[in-house]
């Protein structure tokens, strides 16, 4: 393999590894502050027990969202040096704020919601609690908006030495591809926040541990995993769907495989897109409801692959495919999970249930794999470019590290993170086995 194959391998596996750890903060972060308001309102010492916990994960969470985000910022350096020095002036600007405002106001009041509850008060601690999901919510928004201005460059002007120049910062950070994405990244992160929640929750019922507890995790999980799972669908993914059509139609095509334009193009289910003959194989579809979902009318043309160049198509369109058909897949199977959960909820036969419990309980990974799944869409479908229409990949990596050099920071840095993984595991199984402290102790 090349250098710059490598490079794009090192940061694929840098970048998906660190992000299994800021989906669960920021979707806690909002769930924590609930649980905080709740306390207050119904004045039950279980919720300030629930959110003491939580808290607990987060900052392990936390922690490893820091130690595996650093190296990927030092990327741009080391990695991508000709990137940086063409539009550092951009990006550098979100990636600073995302550094000095939000990520200090969210571990500065971290430390004060793990620490500080006696000194605080039942209002300060709410205050801190608050300001912990407005800091990571802060954060991710600066980071959004870096990748969306890499998906839709705005307010930029090219200067005479190749590099590109900011001419509007409000612009950049107003981006509306960046709002609709940043929509749609959050509510990603409170369902991997809710499912991992509940099914905890499923965990100690049927281990019959922690039952107050546990009902907490389980209602509260239901409750907000449902109404952001269909958020997911309407309005933000139809609206990044909608971005895609008027901004990156190469992309849309590829994420259908539709390989040649129609007027009613079919919405694809299943099927296995084949590059040597340019068609789907075994396709199961649904009849012009490409046309109907992207311009709102049955038989609106939808541009296929055939209307581009070859070497502006995605590099890898059966990856993007795939991806993008396991991120609708696995949204659609949550709604479903969650949806019968509040059902049974509403009928209050939920924590009785323990074949639904069971379901809650082993579904915590697949959000997991549904954001990887989803962001694998974004970055591939951005392909190959790296700021689109503007910077190719190729253009952007430094030519000064070679394939041996790339290759040994590559396998350093999956020795290192397997540890952190390791390390992770255990630090979290502690917290799972120890539990919510019971109400006497918390009081105490």
């Amino acid at each position: 393999m090349d250098a710059l194959t490598i490079d794009r391998w090192q940061f694929a596996f840098t970048v998906t590894y660190h992000y299994l750890f800021p989906q669960l903060t920021m979707g806690l972060g909002l769930l924590i502050v609930v649980l905080k308001s709740l306390a207050l309102w119904k004045n039950r010492e279980s919720f300030n027990i629930a959110a003491r916990f939580w808290g607990r994960i987060f900052g392990i969470n936390f922690a490893l969202g820091v130690v595996t985000g650093i190296p990927m910022e030092f990327q741009f350096g080391t990695n991508w040096a000709r990137f940086s020095k063409m539009v550092g002036g951009v990006i550098g600007q979100t990636l600073a704020m995302e550094g000095v405002f939000a990520f200090f106001l969210e571990s500065a009041f971290l430390g004060l919601f793990l620490f500080g509850e006696k000194r605080l008060g039942r209002w300060g601690h709410w205050w801190a609690a608050f300001l912990v999901f407005l800091g990571s919510w802060i954060s991710g928004y600066f980071i959004v908006a870096t990748d969306a201005w890499m998906q839709y460059p705005v307010a930029y002007r090219l200067a005479g030495d190749g590099s590109v120049h900011l001419t509007s910062f409000w612009q950049l950070l107003l981006n509306p591809w960046a709002l609709w994405q940043y929509a749609h990244t959050m509510g990603g992160a409170i369902v991997t926040a809710s499912l991992v929640m509940a099914a905890l929750g499923a965990y100690y019922l049927l281990s019959h541990k922690y039952t107050e507890q546990a009902r907490i995790f389980i209602a509260l999980g239901v409750v907000a995993g449902c109404m952001f799972s269909l958020i997911q669908i309407f309005p933000t993914g139809d609206q990044q769907g909608k971005m895609l059509a008027y901004h990156q139609p190469v992309t849309l095509a590829a994420m259908e495989a539709l390989f040649r334009t129609q007027q009613g193009a079919p919405l694809v289910i299943v099927g296995q897109p084949n590059m040597e003959e340019l068609k789907l194989d075994n396709p199961l579809y649904v009849p012009q409801m490409l046309s109907f979902l992207t311009y709102r009318r049955w038989k609106a043309e939808v541009k296929g692959l055939d209307a581009f160049p070859r070497k502006n198509w995605p590099d890898n369109v059966p990856l993007l495919y795939f991806s993008y058909h396991i991120m609708v897949g696995l949204g659609t199977i949550f709604i479903a999970i969650l949806a019968v959960s509040l059902f049974l909820l509403w009928r209050r036969r939920l924590f009785e249930s323990r074949w639904m419990l069971w379901i809650l309980m082993l579904s915590f990974p697949f959000p997991y794999i549904a954001n990887t799944a989803g962001w694998m869409t974004a970055e591939l479908g951005r392909q190959p470019w790296l700021v689109y229409g503007l910077i190719r990949t190729e253009q952007g990596f430094s030519p000064g590290v070679s394939a041996g050099n790339a290759l040994f920071t590559m396998l350093g840095f999956m020795g290192m993170y397997t540890v952190l993984g390791i390390l992770f595991l255990f630090l979290i199984w502690r917290e799972v086995e120890h539990g919510p402290e019971p109400i006497a102790e918390a009081h105490s």
